[in-house]
């Protein structure tokens, strides 16, 4: 053990938005019970470059007695994490079925169960998660989409009636997905896209206006001046609690 300076972070402030974690080039950071951590003290190297990158400016340098940082340990794990993100998106793109692109026809939803014990889906396209939307998607065109955190539907007991009809949904995590690349992919959108509106739905909880971030940034990356609505949605009765335009 040296006195040496690493990285603090305040788990008050903290709300898990996960935008410290790309931008820490050792992997010396990761997402645990909600809350950014370090994965071990050697693999911080103490020049914070992950500080300008938290949007709540809740991490600050200390100096304080911590393991040394072991720069070999350090590369190792890097290139460790580097093959597991390789492997992962090599299995993405193994054609898997259920990421082809479709546009779902309205009269084949449900088909083969009785419509009086179901409500009309008006989900019209696949697939839905923004991390594998690709950008020239011909259901983005002229679209107004819905950006949703993935909990929504389970709180709105009638999400489609009330806010998927006349959209095209897309949805994602701002806490335990990796921000960054939503923030990359959403910027993608907007750029090669022609949608005209972005709504953005999450729930109350604080971790979960990481979307908003996300969208913002998104759209100040892409250069277009698209209208963002943001909605909050309550946990209780998913109810909005709160409408804005960003």
């Amino acid at each position: 053990m040296v006195v040496r300076k690493i990285v603090k972070i305040d788990e008050e402030k903290c709300d898990g938005c996960g935008q410290c974690i790309t931008n820490c080039h050792e992997e010396a950071l990761a997402i645990v019970d909600g809350k950014a951590r370090i994965v071990k003290e050697a693999y911080c190297d103490g020049l914070g470059a992950c500080i300008g990158k938290c949007p709540l400016d809740a991490i600050t340098i200390e100096e304080r007695e911590a393991a040394a940082f072991d720069e070999q340990a350090t590369n190792e794990h890097v290139a460790q994490r580097q093959q597991e993100s390789a492997i992962k998106s090599s299995s993405h793109r193994s054609g898997c079925p259920g990421i082809e692109l479709q546009q779902l026809a309205k009269s084949t939803i449900h088909s083969g169960l009785k419509r009086a014990a179901w409500s009309a889906s008006q989900l019209t396209h696949w697939p839905i998660q923004l991390a594998l939307v690709p950008p020239n998607a011909p259901f983005l065109k002229e679209a107004n989409v819905l950006l949703v955190a993935d909990c929504v539907p389970f709180a709105v007991a009638d999400f489609h009636s009330r806010f998927l009809n006349g959209h095209v949904v897309i949805i994602g995590c701002p806490k335990l997905d990796n921000a960054e690349s939503h923030v990359d992919k959403l910027t993608a959108i907007l750029k090669e896209s022609s949608i005209r509106s972005l709504t953005i739905l999450h729930m109350e909880v604080p971790c979960c206006t990481g979307l908003s971030r996300i969208a913002t940034t998104a759209r100040q990356r892409s250069g277009r001046q698209i209208r963002l609505k943001d909605l909050t949605v309550s946990i209780a009765d998913g109810s909005v609690t709160a409408e804005k335009i960003l």
